[in-house]
């Protein structure tokens, strides 16, 4: 079997979810070959000959490599303006050599004019039109290579940047490999499969569409006798773990899916029905020691929707060895000091913290279950002890109103010694919330595969207004700006540890 990463997404670590899906097939006897086509294709992408004559596109083409050293190097870290610069520039040299196409692809992101992400007649268009696509020189000489012997091949497609570029390689290798089973699975597809009233539109194109986690349905299609009784760690070492745009070597790892908590309105894991199931804590613990061992990497990054207290627990009794990061929920344990520092001691550089508002009724209403006052607590014990907080809000739910926005402001600027970046989000109602068809008007997006809805506030705190405040108040206010000005442009949170410890 073949499992395709297909651009684009951020390519500052290893995809941990056709690692996962090698570690299994592997252990179950079965071969396969695995393809970060984000990451290659992005690499490749930006080795391409430049027509542009301005001057930002020709200096940037200039300083290429010197730009990709840097993102490689701790040096950036501790030059903001230099990192800056560096990110900026690559993504000038992507969107210029994705110009021909209609294209705009970035570190992060990916657009092409007629093609949508969320209309399944423009993806089938894009399998019908490959050549159209900017890395289509690329895939199309990469993937004849890696085929041989191969019967089956799978693409992980988990964001809508990632949307265009998988059809289009699906489309070649449906038409150039016509015997191959073409299987397509990942996050994104589960959500397409677990829209209200879905039905399939690409029955002609691909063989599988897999609902949630990926090993059984392939060890299944593959003939493997029988599952085993224990799980084993992702498989990394086929991929090329130095090429990617990071500090140092970043390895993700899921100890679970779905969210332990799992009580928030509107969040899409509860919509779409996703249950809890964590690895057992012993597990992972073997797990983290056997990567770190094989691969030694600069960072560790825990990928749970929020990180189990047990786990929490675990990590600060049996420490990993190297600095690690991930998402976690504000409770008593994280408000306690001393449980702040055995963290801080396990290598716990950075927590992040889905915080989402500032006042504790628009909480209630969110059944967050968070109380203020805790948090408070847990903002200066993570910092007292060394920890980085990224912080995220949610602003627009159905549950706040302008003044509501304010208080959360006035909370953040309470604590902006304690909050090192910052996420600020405007509310998009999923399709399948609860609460969808009390609020829901219309699709968000023009398209067959939205997977949000457009609603009517009920107080009347709309999208514009909501995006005026953060514009015109929010992001201006002299405590929050520092922090905003704080996150890596692009990557974001996946940098962000390299600079809390820079």
């Amino acid at each position: 079997m073949l499992l395709i990463h297909p651009p684009v997404a951020k390519p500052g670590e290893p995809p941990a979810g056709i690692a996962r899906l090698a570690g299994e097939l592997r252990a179950h006897g079965l071969p396969c070959r695995v393809l970060d086509a984000s990451l290659e294709g992005l690499l490749w992408l930006l080795e391409q000959p430049s027509a542009a004559t301005d001057t930002w596109t020709r200096r940037a083409s200039r300083s290429r490599a010197d730009h990709v050293a840097t993102l490689r190097g701790m040096d950036a870290c501790r030059s903001p303006d230099r990192y800056r610069r560096a990110v900026s520039d690559l993504n000038r040299l992507l969107a210029a050599a994705g110009r021909d196409s209609g294209a705009v692809p970035g570190l992060a992101d990916y657009r092409q004019d007629g093609f949508s992400p969320v209309s399944s007649a423009d993806l089938l268009r894009a399998a019908e039109e490959p050549e159209r696509n900017p890395f289509h020189p690329w895939f199309s000489q990469r993937l004849p290579k890696l085929l041989d012997g191969v019967r089956v091949a799978g693409l992980s497609l988990n964001y809508l940047s990632q949307a265009v570029s998988a059809f289009a390689m699906i489309g070649f290798l449906r038409t150039r490999f016509p015997g191959l089973t073409l299987v397509l699975g990942g996050g994104l597809v589960t959500s397409w499969l677990r829209r209200p009233g879905w039905r399939n539109p690409f029955g002609g194109l691909v063989d599988h569409l897999v609902d949630g986690p990926g090993e059984l349905p392939l060890l299944r299609l593959l003939g493997a006798e029988e599952p085993l009784c224990h799980q084993v760690p992702p498989a990394y070492d086929p991929l090329p773990l130095h090429d990617y745009l990071s500090p140092g070597l970043v390895l993700p790892y899921s100890a679970a899916g779905g969210c332990y908590w799992n009580h928030c309105s509107f969040c899409p894991e509860r919509a779409e029905g996703n249950a809890y199931h964590p690895r057992a804590v012993q597990r992972v613990l073997a797990d983290l020691e056997t990567l770190v061992s094989r691969h030694q990497p600069a960072l560790l990054h825990l990928l749970d929707n929020a990180v189990s207290p047990s786990l929490l627990q675990g990590m600060a009794a049996a420490p990993p060895g190297v600095p690690w990061y991930g998402f976690a929920r504000v409770d008593e344990q994280l408000a306690d000091p001393d449980f702040c520092r055995a963290l801080r001691r396990s290598g716990c550089v950075m927590l992040k913290l889905g915080l989402e508002s500032g006042d504790q009724g628009v909480l209630d209403r969110l059944h967050k279950g968070i109380d203020l006052a805790t948090a408070a607590r847990a903002l200066r014990s993570l910092s007292a002890a060394g920890i980085a907080v990224y912080a995220y809000l949610l602003f627009g739910t159905p549950a706040e109103t302008e003044e509501a926005a304010r208080r959360t402001l006035a909370f953040v600027a309470e604590h902006r010694e304690e909050i090192g970046f910052l996420n600020l989000a405007v509310f998009n109602m999923p399709i399948s919330g609860d609460e969808a068809d009390a609020y829901g008007t219309a699709p968000f997006y023009e398209g067959d595969l939205s997977l949000y809805t457009a609603f009517r506030h009920p107080r009347g705190w709309d999208r514009k207004q909501v995006r005026r405040f953060l514009d015109r108040e929010f992001t201006r206010h002299p405590a929050v700006a520092p922090i905003l000005r704080r996150d890596p442009p692009v990557f974001t949170s996946n940098h962000a540890p390299f600079f809390a410890g820079a």
